[in-house]
């Protein structure tokens, strides 16, 4: 039998959790703990031309990373937001050494295994269903929360995170929430897969 303080958190993570019902897949970088956020060290350049925007994100003096993005994107608290949608991109670093406890075999599935977990103490209970998955070089993790307190009208939650090691130090995670469909998460996901790149020693610009 479940006790009452556990009903309480779970019923307390359900209000919260109502503020992000309405997007498929819930932003992870919003939510969970942990992760240094690098919103602060991307710089953005939108070119109208092409209607793309050009992200570019320093870890470290000889580590940086690069992307684009459809439309216009801003710099926000937890990464990046969408002009002229709600879609929104939250970019966290992660550590090895915060993984290091963890014990499978790489970086990218230390940190999937350290959300689980995370995620699994912050709402106090195991997920009803995981999926780890290899992409494009990156790991691609989503668990799957069901309870009939959630706001949702398919009474589930599920969190979704973009792993892409960096070196043998960091690994990136990307977040996406606020897209209007599954099909259009997908598409955005895999773009940013495909065609984010790593550049380190002289690769990173000042």
């Amino acid at each position: 039998m479940r006790s009452n303080e556990y009903w309480r958190a779970w019923s307390g993570m359900a209000a919260f959790l109502a503020l992000l019902a309405a997007a498929p897949v819930v932003q992870a970088a919003n939510v969970s703990p942990g992760p240094d956020l690098v919103s602060e060290t991307i710089q953005t350049r939108f070119d109208p031309v092409t209607r793309q925007t050009q992200v570019a994100g320093k870890v470290a003096s000889d580590l940086c990373f690069h992307l684009s993005l459809p439309d216009e994107w801003r710099r926000s608290e937890e990464g990046l937001k969408a002009v002229v949608s709600h879609v929104e991109l939250g970019v966290s670093l992660r550590s090895a050494r915060e993984l290091r406890d963890m014990p499978q075999p790489d970086l990218a599935s230390r940190d999937a295994a350290f959300l689980q977990r995370d995620y699994e103490e912050l709402l106090g209970r195991p997920a009803q269903s995981v999926s780890v998955s290899s992409n494009a070089g990156a790991m691609r993790w989503s668990a799957t929360w069901v309870d009939v307190n959630l706001p949702t009208a398919s009474h589930a939650m599920t969190v979704e995170t973009l792993i892409v090691p960096l070196s043998n130090e960091w690994v990136l995670e990307l977040s996406l929430s606020g897209a209007e469909t599954q099909g259009a998460y997908n598409t955005l996901a895999q773009r940013l897969l495909t065609n984010l790149k790593v550049q380190g020693r002289g690769g990173c610009q000042a």
